[in-house]
């Protein structure tokens, strides 16, 4: 089956070995290997061609450290500084859940309540068979609700030139004509139950967040965020002049976002230099407001990634806690992660959208295990795995764990490790990891769906069969294993 973007840790070709790394650590200077890490990092970015121009924060013990490559308008000598200002996308829900806890705190509001006791009007569509979507839903991705309402993505037209279509149409949307549109909007399944990209959802939770205090909610972040963090305004055209140019992947110039209309889904701006108090805050999260967002409200991290508010919640090989969130505009791409237990966190901006946000994580994933080294567990499974022969990955794991219990594997983490290692021509270890997520997880039709995969890929038709209908009788709805099914058995 395809990857899932919610990934536990990404899986990096190591160029070293893990006794290499562990020996740099004691043999340079933390901030020395760190410093050096992301200047090659950063500075491989650009001469790639993933972005323009690139700006890092990083807060290890409460102390920034700032890194920037590249230019702010391309085809000019301008570097960006911790003082230039990006769109941060998605990651804005952030913050729109923090205001939340704060209300949730205040006892202006409750996580459970049901979204319409704060609209205006009824709204008997938002519910299905009785299940109404709720307060929490709207900021763990499970409302269920429309990505946009109303959409101002037009279909068909130029990519170069749709987002200026866009943005044109998004300066003309109200507050009442959402509500209006909401009416007759449908919910995708039952609110709660899974996790699915939604605009409308942080749209709502401003609405309502700014009925239940009465204030704007530009006034909200300042009061809540910006001002007790020592943050500048992320809204507006006040720092327009430090403002990067954002680019798309054809290198055409995209435009800048200040349409209230995806204001709080998407739409405010930052520097690294406020992005690292913002990170200062989150890694000491004394304000209870701050844990709230942390604890997990969906799902469960020690089987794949849950959510908190708006948090996407895991935990590492070696079983830490791991926050991250990521944001794209027409223009710029975000991604930010936090290490509680490392005093770590990375805010990484650069004004190239979409698939940059998810470059922006393997950098960061890449540099965590080059400052760091491999977690020991990991060295200890890969090569206990390399050396057995037998494929029975529960045994070799159970062996590793009684000397590193701090082994802590997902099913997301495995799958993507198995699929790894099935491009890398491992078919016996591959099939191994894919039949342990079986073992741990008998519920999960998308590990039976993987397994399937494998043995398709191996060319093991009755064992591909078998795992299809496994899968299915779990989700009907598995498209990509219904499909898989029909051509192994009709030979097409």
């Amino acid at each position: 089956m395809p990857f899932r973007k919610l990934i536990l840790l990404l899986i990096c070709s190591a160029s070293m070995a893990a006794s290499i790394a562990m020996a740099q650590t004691t043999a340079e200077p933390e901030q020395a290997r760190m410093d050096r890490v992301f200047q090659r990092l950063g500075t491989q970015f650009v001469a790639d061609g993933r972005a323009d121009g690139v700006s890092i924060a990083v807060v290890k013990n409460g102390q920034p450290h700032f890194y920037n490559f590249g230019t702010t308008t391309r085809g000019k000598d301008s570097p960006p500084t911790e003082n230039s200002v990006y769109e941060i996308g998605s990651v804005s829900k952030v913050f729109n859940a923090l205001i939340l806890a704060h209300a949730v705190i205040e006892g202006k509001i409750h996580l459970q309540d049901d979204i319409r006791r704060y609209l205006p009007g009824d709204y008997p569509n938002l519910q299905w068979e009785g299940t109404p979507v709720r307060i929490v839903d709207l900021v763990t991705t499970t409302s269920a609700l429309p990505d946009n309402l109303p959409n101002p993505f037009p279909d068909g037209v130029d990519p170069d030139k749709a987002p200026f279509l866009a943005t044109e149409a998004m300066s003309r949307i109200t507050p009442e004509q959402v509500y209006a549109e909401l009416k007759t909007a449908r919910l995708s399944r039952r609110p709660g139950t899974e996790t699915q990209h939604s605009n409308l959802a942080p749209v709502l939770m401003g609405r309502i967040l700014e009925k239940v205090y009465d204030e704007p909610y530009q006034s909200l972040v300042a009061r809540y965020i910006e001002k007790p963090f020592g943050m500048q305004s992320g809204f507006g055209k006040g720092r327009q002049a430090l403002e990067v140019d954002g680019y798309n992947k054809r290198h055409v110039a995209m435009p800048r976002m200040y349409e209230d209309a995806f204001l709080m889904a998407g739409g405010l701006r930052y520097s690294t230099r406020d992005m690292a108090k913002f990170l200062t805050a989150e890694l000491a999260a004394t304000d209870p407001a701050i844990r709230l967002t942390q604890q997990t409200a969906w799902g469960d991290p020690e089987k794949t990634s849950a959510m908190g508010l708006n948090w996407v919640l895991s935990r590492t090989v070696d079983n830490k806690p791991r926050l991250r969130m990521s944001g794209s505009t027409f223009g710029c791409a975000s991604y930010i992660e936090i290490y509680p237990a490392l005093g770590y966190g990375i805010v990484l901006l650069a004004n190239r959208p979409g698939e940059a946000q998810n470059e922006l994580q393997n950098l960061a994933n890449q540099a965590l295990e080059e400052i760091w080294g491999k977690p020991p567990a990991l060295g200890a499974l890969e090569r206990a795995l390399q050396d057995d022969r037998s494929g029975d990955a529960s045994r070799v794991i159970a062996m590793v764990k009684r000397k590193y219990p701090e082994l802590h594997l997902t099913e997301d983490f495995v799958n993507t490790w198995a699929y790894r290692l099935l491009r890398e021509g491992k078919g016996t270890q591959a099939i191994g990891l894919f039949r342990y997520n079986t073992e741990q997880w008998s519920t999960s039709w998308n590990a039976f769906d993987s397994l399937a995969e494998g043995y398709e890929t191996l060319g093991d038709k009755p064992n591909a069969i078998a795992n299809y209908r496994k899968s299915l009788a779990l989700n009907p709805s598995n498209t990509h294993g219904a499909d898989h099914l029909k051509k192994l058995q009709t030979g097409q």
